[in-house]
């Protein structure tokens, strides 16, 4: 359509949104389907953070926010990054957005121009490439390989870096694979950075706390205090506060990025809601005592699927180290008849043959830019799971 802006052909929508959808619509059908798509923890929002939503809504805060966010969430925010990361930030150098897509958005919009290259290692959460292309840069993919339990290497970084390198993306632990990067695996990729003094880091810290057994959690600018100006550091309540739905970011960074994101902000949305930036508030400075337990949930079902796949012929699939994601491999399927006779070709053909044969809906991996390898979320009841995965070892015996 000639009207359309022309940045729109070089966007896909998201295949995670897509599958949750397709998912539904087989449910509505009366298909029984087991989701194992989104990204999603299924438990609830804890009770003393709802509560303060409720408080605030009586108090009457109401009203429109500031841009960047309350002054008291923020100051929470600068007093997290200090306790948990030993990152020094003002209130005055941290923003809150809808959601950590909007403050991804807005720092490639407040920075990109034509041509300028972002760094992603693959594979990667489906909205970044997408963000970078809408705001004019040009995605430059890594590839990670399953034998490094899909971390890239410093070498791979180096080789990847241009004159027009702008950004370098880091998601850990990962969307899609779960990949978490030791202290000293995280030393290797900043002692490049450090080599490339015109390179930024936009890390993506939302799985924080949801790393596994004896597993520290650091963050670039916390491994390396000297790419602290040339750092944002992102994170939000969606994952570890199972508050999803509430829509809150934040990030802390250079003040003159944070002012230029705030720009923007104020152009496109204004303040996040003003009840949920409340409810954060709750959520950075109460209890915290929950965390440790949904982990273990999560820590067990993690234990289960990789145990459950790793029994389905065909199918690899590493243990991550956080997140609440697998990320097999379903190299041995390719090129083998499905049990309705198509053979299948791609991973696109795997899930897509898994969902209409088994009911069980999944992530093709090439969505997530390294294939053949399907994402499945564990971020669901324990008994799900198992059923899930006892069709997935079902669907792949029958394959031949």
């Amino acid at each position: 359509m000639a009207f359309l802006a022309d940045a729109l052909s070089r966007v896909k929508p998201s295949a995670t949104i897509a599958v949750s959808q397709k998912a539904r619509e087989l449910k509505a059908q009366g298909r029984d389907v087991i989701g194992l798509g989104a990204g999603e923890p299924d438990f609830d929002t804890p009770d003393n953070i709802k509560d303060a939503a409720i408080e605030a809504i009586k108090r009457g805060e109401t009203k429109y926010t500031p841009v960047s966010g309350i002054p008291e969430l923020r100051k929470a925010i600068a007093a997290k990054f200090k306790r948990e990361n030993g990152l020094d930030y003002e209130p005055a150098q941290t923003i809150v957005g809808t959601g950590g897509k909007q403050i991804l958005f807005n720092a490639f919009m407040a920075t990109l121009n034509k041509g300028d290259e972002v760094i992603i290692p693959a594979p990667y959460w489906v909205s970044y490439p997408e963000m970078v292309a809408i705001c004019g840069g040009e995605p430059v993919f890594v590839e990670t390989k399953l034998e490094n339990n899909f971390k890239l290497t410093p070498e791979a970084l180096e080789k990847a870096i241009t004159p027009k390198t702008k950004w370098f993306i880091f998601n850990s632990p990962s969307n899609p694979s779960g990949a978490a990067y030791s202290e000293a695996e995280l030393k290797g990729l900043t002692d490049v950075l450090m080599r490339h003094e015109h390179v930024w880091i936009l890390t993506d810290d939302m799985y924080e706390h949801l790393v596994y057994g004896d597993f520290k959690f650091t963050t670039p600018a916390q491994v390396e205090p000297s790419l602290y100006d040339r750092t944002l550091t992102m994170n939000g309540v969606s994952k570890a506060y199972a508050m999803t739905g509430w829509r809150i970011g934040y990030a802390g960074g250079p003040l003159e990025l944070i002012k230029a994101m705030d720009m923007i902000q104020g152009q496109q949305t204004s303040g996040a809601s003003s009840i949920s930036q409340w409810a954060a508030l709750e959520a950075l400075n109460g209890t915290q005592d929950f965390i440790p337990a949904n982990k273990k949930v999560f820590e067990g079902r993690r234990d289960l699927v990789v145990s459950m796949l790793n029994q389905a012929k065909g199918i690899e699939c590493p243990s991550p180290e956080g997140a609440f994601y697998v990320y097999p491999s379903c190299a041995g399927l390719i090129g083998k008849k499905a049990p309705s006779g198509k053979v299948m070709e791609t991973d696109e053909d795997f899930v897509t043959e898994l969902l209409e044969t088994e009911g069980v809906a999944v992530v093709h991996g090439s969505a997530f830019g390294l294939g053949p390898n399907f994402r499945i979320s564990y971020a669901t009841s324990e008994k799900l799971l198992e059923e899930a995965c006892s069709r997935i070892q079902r669907f792949c015996a029958a394959c031949e």
